[in-house]
């Protein structure tokens, strides 16, 4: 190489530069975690009185660093950590809501939660009816939940029956990779509380989401509601399969089996438990004429057992056949080595496929 030539090439501006840097960044796949950890950044951009505190969620970034880098950029006052007590965090959080701030708190695994239920039972869940009105308690409590990590008990519970049957609470839990940014989102805009599970299995799985745009569609009210908005994951035509959360991508896994056997299966995430969408649920369920629900929970007194319900009494005469459900078994969440006999699997929900009474 002589002095005189250069490795620069000066048709290639510092803008085109730039573009191409950028557009290589939103061909990145984007994790599940990356899209909670910008959706919780964006949140305490766009309101200060946005706050973040749990056990170890400051330094670290959390136990699955989904806090990751919010302490040293918005300081110590915006995200930090807090004692073990998880009553106690949760109570600091309901007294912070009744004074303006708007807390995101992380119990950071799904049984920890357990000792501060009673306030989100008597206190979380009915300030608003207990002032009739006056008080309301804008606080997302982020609850990292299920199976599928190896994890033992107290760290894989599926607790989300318990806040679903408290009225008073909105209760969301993301699928894929797009609705954890913009259903966080929303929890943190919403004045009244949610409790927002999140699948932790999910949270290295990647997906092609710009993240920049989805933000901007949000900031500029361009994306579409999620709260209380169930969504089709899969179109199909021959039986619905209704789930939630970490048991979305099983059930697309059951339904790619079952197309190679000839059965076009319909998936609905419902994303969104309490509110619940009706609507969206049942015309899948009436158009197909078949329902299997499928949940990690326990399947007696579940939420999987409304969702059977609720389908049973709005599309009874449109079924060819009794909804089944697909669960987790009535028992406490099992040794690591086991939790695979006691998830739902795709072989699982496609024995309970064959049981939908298909000679009639």
């Amino acid at each position: 190489m002589t002095a005189t030539t250069s490795r620069v090439n000066p048709n290639v501006s510092a803008a085109t530069a730039r573009a191409a840097a950028k557009a290589a960044n939103e061909n990145q796949p984007v994790t599940f975690g990356k899209a909670l950890n910008t959706a919780l950044a964006d949140g305490l951009v766009a309101d200060d009185s946005v706050v973040i505190f749990g056990e170890d969620v400051g330094t670290l970034g959390g136990v699955f660093r989904i806090t990751d880098g919010l302490t040293a950029r918005f300081g110590a006052q915006r995200c930090f950590d807090t004692p073990l007590a998880e009553s106690g965090i949760v109570g600091m959080a309901v007294g912070m809501a009744i004074n303006g701030m708007r807390p995101v708190i992380e119990m950071q695994f799904d049984a920890f939660a357990y000792p501060a239920f009673e306030q989100v039972a008597s206190h979380v869940a009915k300030m608003r009816n207990r002032t009739q009105g006056k008080l309301s308690l804008p606080l997302v409590i982020r609850i990292p939940y299920a199976g599928g990590v190896g994890g033992v008990e107290h760290h894989c519970d599926s607790s989300e029956g318990y806040y679903a049957h408290t009225p008073g609470l909105k209760v969301f839990t993301p699928s894929c990779v797009e609705d954890a940014y913009l259903m966080l989102r929303e929890a943190i805009d919403s004045d009244d509380p949610v409790v927002f599970f999140e699948p932790k299995k999910l949270y290295w799985s990647k997906e092609q989401v710009d993240l920049e745009q989805l933000a901007r569609d949000y900031e500029a009210k361009k994306s579409a509601p999620t709260e209380g908005r169930a969504r089709i994951a899969r179109a199909g035509s021959d039986a619905t399969l209704i789930t939630y959360g970490p048991s979305v991508s099983t059930a697309l896994e059951a339904a790619k089996m079952a197309a190679e056997e000839g059965i076009n299966l319909e998936v609905v995430d419902v994303r969104s438990i309490v509110p619940f969408d009706d609507e969206t649920v049942c015309a899948s369920v009436r158009k197909t004429g078949r329902a299997i629900v499928v949940a990690e929970a326990q399947g007696f007194a579940s939420v999987a057992s409304e969702i059977v319900a609720r389908v049973q009494e709005r599309c009874f005469h449109s079924l060819a056949a009794p909804v089944l459900r697909v669960t987790g078994f009535d028992i406490p969440y099992p040794a690591p080595t086991l939790e695979k006999y006691h998830l739902p699997s795709a072989e699982r929900i496609l024995d309970a496929v064959d049981q939908l009474q298909w000679e009639a």
